[in-house]
């Protein structure tokens, strides 16, 4: 089974409420850590920057504001009256940044993410019988 899903995405880095600039983005998910997404970006000549954050966290924030720390995602209105934009706030000691992508490929991305390992399920018996032989033969 494949168990990483990557997505390329063009999204706007939101400089001002008038000005935005399209970059690059990849998405990915890799079922050995079920729970996370990471999303990296870059403008150029600067390295590339990627934040981890919660597979669940981008899922709620498609629909509805989600997030309380560094990352926040919510929905806002976009040029298409049938789906929304998705604004990703992340922030850090050395600033904020806004990325704002349409609804429908994060929702198709989180779709792939899915059919690897549904949401609900990261916790399998198995998993957990593998991680107490791990304790238990490190005591």
């Amino acid at each position: 089974m494949h168990s990483l899903v990557k997505g390329q995405l063009v999204m706007n880095l939101l400089a001002s409420e008038d000005l935005a600039f399209e970059t690059d983005v990849q998405l990915s998910y890799d079922a050995a850590d079920p729970f996370a997404v990471s999303l990296t970006f870059h403008l150029p000549g600067d390295p590339p920057v990627t934040w981890v954050f919660g597979r669940e966290l981008l899922l709620d924030g498609i629909s509805r504001p989600s997030g309380e720390g560094d990352v926040r995602i919510a929905p806002v209105p976009g040029p298409d009256a049938d789906f929304c934009d998705v604004d990703i706030k992340l922030c850090s000691p050395g600033g904020a940044a806004v990325l704002r992508s349409p609804a429908v490929p994060l929702i198709a991305f989180l779709g792939r993410t899915d059919r690897v390992l549904p949401m609900g399920q990261e916790h399998t018996e198995d998993s957990l019988d593998r991680k107490l032989e791990e304790i238990l033969g490190a005591a």
